[in-house]
């Protein structure tokens, strides 16, 4: 059972020394319950939205061989610079990239997943600390969630809506979880999977 999971530096575990991120307790979970054959890939790439994404989707499945595609992107598409008609991906792009992704991955499975958006802290991203022309907030985020459901919805394929998962506390930098918010969409993606997967 191969798993692969795309997405940015949320997926990749950014802000989380103790333990590696969301994906990477996935994966120890796993192999902590000995199931030898449950092979987890972390394709996190920081910086990453869904048209950097597109790019390497298909190199990056054709060598791995999925089960199981799960994609949590969109935080990225949903940044702005400066005022929001300078949306890093407009919402109309957004939607047909999610499309994309969709009918591509399942050329590969069926099994295919869809995280949704957390909610971040606008004091800290209004604009976002280490860039002030780069700017987040939670209005657009809501919008841009509500685009992956209803593209998860049009395509059969499973969403996992996390939108009000995480408390302040639980944001190290206001934009990314700190270790106890990746342990809480470690847990939400864990119990969809067996749900849905029986592993």
């Amino acid at each position: 059972m191969v798993i692969t999971i795309f997405g940015d530096s949320i997926v990749w575990g950014a802000y989380d020394p103790e333990r590696g991120g969301w994906v990477t307790l996935l994966r120890n979970y796993f192999e902590g319950k000995s199931k030898a054959d449950v092979e987890v890939y972390n394709l996190g790439v920081s910086g990453d939205n869904s048209s950097d994404l597109l790019k390497r989707f298909q190199v990056e499945c054709v060598a791995r061989e999925p089960d199981i595609i799960i994609f949590a992107v969109g935080i990225n598409d949903s940044q702005y610079i400066g005022t929001k008609d300078k949306s890093r991906t407009t919402k109309v792009q957004f939607e047909k990239n999610l499309t994309e992704l969709a009918q591509q991955a399942k050329k590969f499975t069926d099994k295919i997943i869809f995280v949704g958006l957390t909610k971040i802290d606008e004091l800290k991203t209004m604009p976002i600390l280490w860039n002030k022309d780069i700017f987040y907030d939670n209005e657009n985020i809501y919008q841009y969630n509500k685009i992956i459901k209803k593209v998860s919805q049009e395509n059969g394929v499973v969403f996992i809506d996390v939108l009000d998962l995480l408390a302040q506390a639980d944001l190290a930098d206001g934009l990314h979880p700190g270790t106890h918010g990746h342990e809480k969409i470690f847990e939400a993606v864990k119990k969809t999977l067996e749900m849905k997967y029986g592993i």
